[in-house]
This record gives C-alpha cells, sequence and structure tokens, in this order.
C-alpha cells in the first residue's frame, strides 16, 4: 500500500539574506479580518489546537451565522472562517470572547503554539504537553508591564508578529519538525530541551555527554519575590560573555538548545520570545521570525540563558538536541491507549469541513466523553476518549460524512490553495479540480486497476492526451530523483501567514516532514508517495517544502505539473501542460503511482 506525505505545517525562511521587512505583519485574526473575494476572513488562534465541545459548538455556529458555514484548520491548528459580512467583526469577537477564544484583545494574533497532538493520548513521548499549552498561552497573555517606559510594545509578548510560532513536542518529534521559532521538546528525564530557531536536526543524533539537568544542579539565581513572572524586566541580562554557544556564529541554529526543568518549561519558552523581541528591537529590523534575525543580532544560547537566569530558571547548554526516531503526525484511524480509551484521528480533505461535518465532530467529541476535540497542523482532528467498542461505530460515521478516516486515503498528501472563487488572483477552481483530481484516483481503485480511470468529464481526446503526459511528467521526477542526493533548507509559503518560509535538512533521500500512512504503534505502512499541491497562481501560497508535485492552473481549464525540490527546481522544460481532466494521470505519473 503507498503511503502519501502530509503537506508540511509552518517551517521557517531559507537563505544567507535577512528579509526586509519595510512593515508590520498584515496576518489575519479575530479582530482583524483580511478582505476577500467570498467576504471577510478571520483567523482564530487556538492554542495546541485545543477545543472544548462548547468551544466547538460555538465556532461552528460563528461559521454558520456569520460566515459561509465553513470551517478551515491551518497549518498552525488554528481556525479560520470565510465569507464574513463587513461590519460583522464586533459581533464576531463578542461570540469568541463568551466562548474564550479571545482571552485577551492585545495578544489575538500571537497564539501561535503546536502541540503534539496525541500527546496523553497514546502512552507515547515523554510528557502530556496540554499543561504545557495552558501555562505558555497564559504567558503569553500576561498584560504585566515589560521592561522600561516607552518599552512595552517592543518587550511584551504583545509586540510578537503574528507569524511567531511556538511548538511544545512531547518527545515523539512530531511538531518539533516543524522548524518553530521556540520549541520545547520533553525528555524522559522530566525536564525539557529549549531551542530558538530552526528545524529540528535529523534523526540519530545523540544527546551530549555530561550534560546536566537542572534538577541535579544548584540553581545560580534566585527567583525575585514579586518580580514579573517572565522576568521581563532583566532588559540588560542579554549578553552572552562566558556562555557556551551551540553554533559557530554564536546563534541557536547549531541545532543544540538549554535543557530546563519541566515545570519552567512553558515560562523559559516565553521568555525565549522575550528575547527575540529584544534582538529585534537592537537590530533596528522589523524581524518576524527567529530566522529573520541578522547575524550580529541573532538570539545566542547566552543571551538566552542569562535572560532565563534572571528570572530564576536553570538553564544547561545541551550541543545537540536528540532527535525521536519517529517524526510521524497521526495517521487517520483508531488510536489506542494506555487507560483502554481510543483516540479517533481524522483528516479532513483539504482542511476543509462543512457545517454538517463539523457538528458531527463536535457531537461525536461529546459522546466519547473526553469533551474535547484537538485540531492539528496536518489539518486533521483528534477525538479522544473513545471506549473500544464505540470506535469503529464512530469511524464509520465520520467516513459516511465524506471525512477521511483511513491511512490509504488518495486525500492524504494533497492540497490546494484557496483559489477560485475566494482569491481574486487565483486563475482557476483548484479546490474543485483537486476534488475531480482525487475522485479519479478513487475510481481507479474501484475498478481494481489501481490506476487513475478518468470520469465521465473526459473524452477519448482528452484521455489519450492524458496518457501521453505520463511518459513525460514522470521522466521529469526522475530527473529531480537523480538529482536528490542531499537537501538543505527547501522552501514553502506558509499557508498560515502567507511567507516563504524553510523546510527541514533533508538527507539521503529522507523525507523533510512526518509522513502519514503510519500504523498506530509508529511502522511505515508502506512506501512514501510525493505531495501535491494545486495552486491557482504563481503564488502558490500554502505549497510543501522538500520534494513536492506543484500542479500550477496557468488558465482555467489547464495546469503546468511539474516536480520540484531536490536542491532545486525541475527545468520548465520538463514541465507538463495538461487540462483540468488529465491532472490525475500527470500527477499520478509525477507520483510514481501509474
Amino acid at each position: 500500500m503507498l503511503a502519501a506525505m502530509p503537506l508540511p505545517p509552518t517551517t521557517t525562511p531559507p537563505g544567507d539574506e535577512t528579509p526586509v521587512r519595510g512593515r508590520d505583519d498584515a496576518c489575519p485574526g479575530a479582530l482583524r479580518l483580511h478582505p476577500a473575494d467570498d467576504g471577510s476572513l478571520a483567523r482564530i488562534r487556538v492554542p495546541g489546537g485545543l477545543l472544548t465541545t462548547r468551544q466547538a459548538e460555538a465556532l461552528g455556529r460563528v461559521s454558520e451565522e456569520l460566515g459561509d458555514g465553513r470551517l478551515d484548520i491551518t497549518s498552525r491548528g488554528n481556525a479560520q472562517v470565510r465569507g464574513l459580512a463587513a461590519g460583522c467583526g464586533a459581533e464576531l469577537a463578542a461570540r469568541l470572547r463568551t466562548a474564550g477564544l479571545l482571552p485577551s484583545d492585545r495578544h489575538d494574533r500571537v497564539r501561535n503554539i503546536v502541540a503534539s497532538p496525541l500527546s496523553g493520548l497514546d502512552g507515547r513521548g515523554h510528557a502530556d504537553v496540554v499543561a504545557w499549552v495552558r501555562e505558555l498561552d497564559a504567558a503569553l497573555c500576561d498584560d504585566t508591564p515589560a521592561g522600561p517606559a516607552g518599552r512595552r510594545e517592543l518587550s511584551a509578548p504583545s509586540g510578537l508578529s503574528g507569524r511567531f510560532l511556538f511548538a511544545l513536542d512531547d518527545g515523539r518529534g512530531d511538531v518539533a519538525a516543524l522548524g518553530a521559532d521556540v520549541t520545547l521538546i520533553a525528555t524522559a528525564d522530566g525536564g525539557a530541551v529549549l531551542r530558538c530557531g530552526g528545524p529540528l536536526p535529523g534523526p540519530g543524533v545523540s544527546p551530549p555527554s555530561g550534560a546536566t539537568h537542572p534538577d541535579t544542579a544548584a540553581r545560580r539565581a534566585r527567583r525575585t519575590d514579586g518580580s514579573d513572572p517572565l522576568g521581563r524586566g532583566a532588559e540588560a541580562n542579554t549578553g552572552g560573555e562566558g556562555a557556551t554557544s551551540l553554533a559557530t556564529d554564536g546563534s541557536m541554529a547549531g541545532g543544540g538548545g538549554l535543557r530546563v526543568r519541566g515545570e519552567d518549561a512553558p515560562r523559559a519558552a516565553a521568555l525565549a520570545a522575550v528575547e527575540f523581541l529584544t534582538r529585534v528591537r537592537e537590530s533596528g529590523t522589523r524581524a518576524w521570525r527567529v530566522r529573520e534575525l541578522p547575524a550580529e543580532h541573532a538570539v545566542t544560547t547566552g543571551g538566552l540563558a542569562a535572560r532565563l537566569a534572571g528570572a530564576g530558571i536553570e538553564a544547561v547548554p545541551v550541543e545537540h538536541t536528540p532527535a525521536p526516531a519517529s517524526a510521524a503526525p497521526p495517521a487517520p484511524g483508531s488510536v489506542p491507549g494506555p487507560n483502554g480509551r481510543h483516540a479517533l484521528s481524522i483528516a479532513l480533505p483539504l482542511g476543509r469541513v462543512s457545517a454538517a461535518q463539523w457538528r458531527l465532530l463536535t457531537t461525536l467529541a461529546s459522546r466519547g466523553g473526553a469533551d474535547e476535540l484537538r485540531m492539528t497542523p496536518w489539518r486533521g482532528v483528534v477525538l479522544p476518549g473513545f471506549a473500544p467498542d464505540d470506535a469503529p461505530g464512530a469511524l464509520s460515521e465520520l467516513a459516511g460524512a465524506g471525512l477521511v478516516t483511513t491511512p490509504d486515503s488518495p486525500w492524504l498528501g494533497v492540497g490546494a490553495c484557496t483559489g477560485r472563487p475566494g482569491c481574486a488572483k487565483s486563475l482557476a477552481d483548484v479546490r474543485a479540480d483537486a476534488a475531480r483530481m482525487v475522485a479519479d484516483v478513487t475510481r481507479g481503485r474501484a475498478a481494481g486497476t489501481g490506476r487513475v480511470v478518468a470520469g465521465a468529464a473526459d473524452t477519448p481526446d482528452t484521455a489519450g492526451a492524458s496518457a501521453n503526459t505520463v511518459g513525460a511528467v514522470a521522466r521529469t521526477a526522475g530527473a529531480v530523483a537523480r538529482t536528490a542526493g542531499a537537501v538543505a533548507d527547501p522552501a514553502r509559503r506558509d499557508a498560515d501567514s502567507g511567507h516563504v518560509d524553510t523546510g527541514h535538512v533533508v538527507v539521503g533521500g529522507s523525507p523533510p516532514w512526518p509522513v502519514s500512512g503510519m500504523t498506530s504503534g509508529g511502522g511505515r505502512a508502506g512506501p512514501e508517495l510525493l505531495p501535491v499541491y494545486v495552486s491557482g497562481c504563481e503564488r502558490r501560497c500554502g505549497h510543501p517544502g522538500g520534494h513536492w508535485v506543484d500542479a500550477l492552473a496557468i488558465g482555467d481549464t489547464a495546469y503546468r505539473v511539474t516536480v520540484r525540490g531536490a536542491g532545486g527546481d525541475t527545468p520548465e522544460t520538463d514541465s507538463v501542460d495538461v487540462t483540468a481532466e488529465q491532472l490525475a494521470g500527470a500527477v499520478a505519473a509525477a507520483r510514481g503511482t501509474t
């Protein structure tokens, strides 16, 4: 059985040049709506993707009564409502506040936290990071003045860009691989490793020998009674003299981090963001992400350790962050847990659900007993708390509603931008064309051929032309594969924030992000397929990094199919132009499934 790579969520920007930001970011939020062709768009931050059933129901009502009735899950596990009418902002904000989804207006857009979706549910990982999510969110929303007068907006967490990302990993390596700005990784001894900027090193990196955990080391600084819990008044504690640096340039980009106590981990993560803001102010730039800082103003191990010490947090440098053996996101299906309960993992086609589908998800969340719904950075949902005998029936209901409940679904690894009618720049209704492409694959499976079977819209002429594209695109894929020895810093366009981000280092052809099609025990269900992304214009908003199949609209019913990545894009001369009806065959050839 072939398993598809899911589209990778947020990562960080590539290249040696520091981006020049001439303005603050325009990332939408719950209070800052984005005008689109299909109405205004609101992005509702949901730290860790964690929703109570009541909050999920409130989101559904907002979408149905104020928006177009659909909900999108973003690559950061946030929720997005489209089709909002002009002038509905005040009512939207009031509803979200009542539901506990907008705890602080000032911090609306900075609460970007992804967390391991199965943490505490499947017996894997070293810690249940749900508590970390709650504590970090509270720290970010803390309005305690930060630093000298006049510097509050630049030193407090509210000064973060709407694109700054925190990742809280329970030790399994799933969200640690997403290249967040600040990452916490739980360790087996009850502590955590704090990283600031850059993706996690590849598997097999050994932990440093002789590193001392704070639990066994004397605290070098006391916590001042009555002080700001984030230590944000310690503006002077940003130097690095005498401290160990984990990269040749003194930054934290060399694969290392700081080992902290588990009880201090959320506050340490918030302090790392404050240290970033201090460096932004010193640099005179408007950097949005850690990797955008000029090298001479990078966040350093010494500087961050000093800030943590000033807040009473013991931090021990480690030379390399231990990388977990597996970094797979939840595969669709039932996930057994150590307490005899099962969690249901569901993927959403193109990350979108209808009002009826969302109502079913919230109803099952309540029925499962956990009264909780978790949205994932892979545009999926996890429903905890099901008895083993109840899980199959719930999965059957979800599958009947059109959601993905098995790891062999042709929807996995397929993504698309908004397209028409929501985006004025799009040349085509890419979501409809992506759905037709998946339907053609499904028909092929049903026919028992394992090949693409064109739909009723195909004619003998287009079917013949489709066959001719198979060889051409397969040659394109082969050309890329031959150059794929080692890849560093592939780029992608962040669907959740609309800017270029870096992918992960890929060595020896290993996948640059977690792959789907995993068994519940973490084993592979089969070889991985290249992800495919259907874009309505050359901006390719939301496209993945690493190896991927680029299906770019070049007209209302025409696409250019190219295999990209592997240290350089495939030459345009190796691209193949096809009609929308031929898209499934061309993409299948590029993915190596024909």
